[in-house]
């Protein structure tokens, strides 16, 4: 019983000591080593249907972090982002959210670039306290919750909402395109898309605007949208509300244009994407128009701009800018706070005022961690989004 005894303590002291160098030798970001780098989450989708929206992101922090540490980081410290594909789904944005907070030890997240996927991860970031910007989810919901009217505390933007974007829509319609009557298409799996149908139908009716028809599909798995285009042609609406991802969005003008459907089709942000007119056909996608963030030959957007296709060697999209701009919103923050503690964190970004973004002047609303920001429309001719106009918040 003796030697057990002995064996047993000197085990037990060689496990405490191994368990002790290890712990030494551990850092997170939140650790106080100044050697140590700040790690920031990206849940992003770097796979699936908004795989580009995703990747566009990607790029865009990586440059904005590259930049702050050239010029020695914040707080002296390098900033490091760790990325988790959500592969463009609600349920892996969980995943991925639950591994960069719990085993990555992040301090705050970006991500997602889609509202439902955003959607997923908000339980996640509440429960474990930590920061989550959006960069482009744009549902009033995400911020908000509608059960009680409360803000969620840990979740912000970088974006406009889709109130407001459904708002600037539906006047275009209204009073740029002359349309009396509109058909909407809907995802009916799509937070954002249901958010956009309803706020453009709102705004649409009350300038005296008829719905004429209002269509549903299930994005991500249809691909023949034939059915619903020929219940809309005969109806004949003046404009074609889409509110859907470029995925879908290609394929269903496409389509229509096939059935000899020439109306002008509208949408929100979710278009924002090179692959729109691979998918759709640049001459079919002519003669439809869209609400963005941002328009790439704005003369504000010129050194961003240039400096992404100087390193990634293509023009950024809107998902891009927001992208940059959530991060370097997140860098203020940081050095708002002088802290990566996460309550530090979003009392920074919530007092957020005058903060300068590629895609405009941010100051967070702390009641809503909505910022106030303008919209553009974009006009699609030839392959190429134009831009068209600048829209204010009123």
């Amino acid at each position: 019983m003796r030697l057990f005894s002995k064996g047993f303590t000197l085990g037990m002291i060689a496990l405490l000591s191994a368990s002790l160098v290890a712990g030494c030798g551990t850092t997170n970001s939140g650790s106080s080593d100044s050697s140590a780098p700040i790690k920031v989450g990206g849940n992003l989708e770097l796979s699936g249907g908004t795989a580009m929206f995703g990747q566009a992101a990607q790029n865009s922090i990586n440059l904005a972090f590259e930049q702050q540490n050239a010029k020695g980081g914040v707080l002296g410290r390098k900033l490091e982002l760790v990325a988790a594909d959500n592969k463009s789904d609600a349920g892996e944005s969980t995943s991925a959210v639950t591994k960069l907070v719990t085993q990555d030890k992040v301090v705050a997240v970006i991500g997602s670039m889609t509202s439902s996927v955003t959607l997923a991860a908000v339980p996640v970031v509440t429960d474990n306290k930590i920061p989550m910007i959006s960069p482009s989810g744009t549902n009033a919901k995400l911020t908000v919750d509608p059960a009680n009217g409360e803000v969620r505390p840990w979740i912000f933007r970088a974006c406009f909402i889709d109130p407001f974007q459904g708002q600037v829509g539906a006047n275009f319609a209204l009073t740029d395109l002359k349309a009396k009557t509109a058909a909407v298409i809907i995802d009916q799996k799509s937070d954002y898309s249901k958010g956009l149908a309803e706020a453009f139908v709102t705004n649409f009716t009350k300038g005296n605007g008829t719905i004429s028809i209002t269509e549903q599909y299930v994005g991500g798995s249809d691909k023949d949208f034939r059915s619903i285009l020929t219940n809309i042609k005969a109806k004949n609406p003046d404009v074609v509300w889409l509110p859907g991802y470029y995925g879908e969005v290609g394929l269903i003008v496409k389509q229509a244009r096939e059935l000899g459907m020439k109306m002008p089709f509208m949408g929100g942000d979710g278009w924002d994407d090179p692959q729109l007119f691979n998918i759709g056909g640049k001459e079919a996608m002519n003669n439809t128009f869209y609400c963005d963030h941002v328009a790439t030959d704005d003369p504000a957007m010129a050194t961003f701009v240039s400096e992404y296709k100087a390193k990634f060697n293509s023009v950024p999209n809107a998902m891009g800018a927001l992208g940059y701009d959530a991060a370097n919103l997140l860098i203020k923050a940081i050095e708002n706070a002088q802290s990566t503690d996460p309550e530090k964190l979003r009392t920074a970004l919530e007092t957020m005022k005058g903060f300068q973004g590629v895609g405009g002047e941010i100051t967070i609303d702390s009641k809503t961690h909505n910022p106030q920001k303008s919209a553009v429309i974009k006009a699609n001719k030839d392959g190429k989004p134009t831009f068209l106009k600048r829209v204010a918040p009123q």
